[in-house]
């Protein structure tokens, strides 16, 4: 046994319980508190103490009466079974911390489930779950790289709310040309939203590139029932495909005589070309000469055009005149006795046209 003290020095005080309220808050229902002679052997030391029980901004400087206000400033004014206010720094507020009454946790409503059909044989997707509850598990694809596996992702549920926090998730584990900017499933076709992805689906994640049709689905990562499938709609395509480039015979439909007949019938055939020359028959070769005669010209006189009328006519339209210079050079040779008094200037000139002459030559 151990020892113990004389019965004089050990204290036989009974603790108090005392109730504690927050300054300001009327929405905290108050926390009661025990304090004991060995804890709270001084006023600081309860204060520490009520600071570690009640959450006070800077912590518990001041007790107050709940009702007036005082302020308590030793352990021998507290009483057990009371209550008190406890502050920090700041002034007493004046409020009814007796009556404040706790509030009761309101339950939370469970959403219902609508779960598929046990018997049923055929692959439900998530969509039958609660969209806001659940993650999603998918395996994504880089675009273009064939021979780089899937890599599977998990999906927070807050981040399904936002489809470009879905792009930012995806984006940390795979890494196409440019970041993930789009998501496409297998065959291409391009996902907006986050309730389009599936749980346990596999997509194929691009950034600005378009997508690269490439078969993901021969992956050994893929399950055999979705690569079944993918294989599937792809004959279907291509059979499609086949089809379309053959070719149909346009349907020539049953049109009686009586339609053929009528002139808004838009009959089959190589339409003619009909070009009219451009000077009508029986004009005189004038293009200006209208083909047939304006009523209103019927009866007038025709007017001839003057003999001494000049008409201008254009540089390259005249005719070529004949130059006789050298014909009348031969039959009038130059006398030049008569020409003495030319000047030097002119019968180098002469000269000149001599020479032309005789090596047949023109200007």
């Amino acid at each position: 046994m151990g020892w113990r003290g004389p019965p004089g020095l050990v204290d036989s005080a009974p603790a108090k319980a005392i109730v504690v309220y927050r300054n300001g808050d009327a929405f905290f229902a108050g926390r009661r508190c025990v304090l004991s002679r060995r804890r709270a052997a001084t006023f600081e030391a309860l204060l520490d103490q009520l600071t570690e029980q009640v959450e006070v901004p800077f912590g518990v400087r001041r007790l107050f009466t709940p009702t007036r206000g005082h302020r308590v400033l030793e352990l021998q004014a507290l009483q057990a079974g009371g209550k008190y206010v406890a502050a920090g720094r700041e002034p007493f507020k004046k409020l009814d911390y007796i009556h404040i009454v706790p509030r009761k946790p309101t339950k939370m409503r469970k959403l219902k489930e609508i779960k598929p059909v046990v018997h049923c044989d055929m692959i439900v997707p998530s969509r039958w779950q609660t969209f806001h509850r659940t993650s999603r598990h998918v395996n994504v694809f880089t675009n273009g790289r064939l021979f780089i596996p899937p890599v599977k992702i998990i999906i927070p549920k807050f981040t399904l709310t936002e489809w470009n926090s879905v792009l930012a998730t995806i984006g940390e584990k795979v890494f196409p040309l440019g970041g993930v900017r789009k998501l496409f499933t297998m065959n291409g076709h391009l996902l907006d939203n986050s309730k389009d992805l599936q749980d346990n689906h596999f997509y194929v994640a691009a950034g600005l590139e378009t997508f690269k049709y490439f078969p993901y689905w021969k992956s050994s990562k893929v399950p055999s029932e979705v690569q079944q499938k993918y294989t599937d709609i792809e004959k279907y395509s291509r059979r499609k495909k086949i089809e379309d480039s053959q070719g149909k015979e346009p349907h020539k439909y049953n049109i009686s005589r009586k339609e053929q007949d009528s002139v808004f019938y838009a009959k089959e055939g190589k339409k003619k070309m009909l070009v009219d020359s451009l000077i009508p028959n029986g004009a005189e070769g004038d293009v200006y000469k209208a083909q047939t005669p304006s009523m209103e010209t019927q009866g007038a006189l025709e007017v001839r055009e003057d003999k001494d009328v000049q008409v201008e006519v254009p540089v390259d339209q005249t005719p070529a005149e004949i130059v006789k210079e050298d014909e009348e050079f031969h039959n009038n040779p130059p006398d030049l006795e008569s020409n003495k008094h030319l000047s030097r200037t002119s019968a180098r000139i002469k000269k000149w046209f001599h020479f032309l002459k005789k090596n047949h030559m023109a200007f």
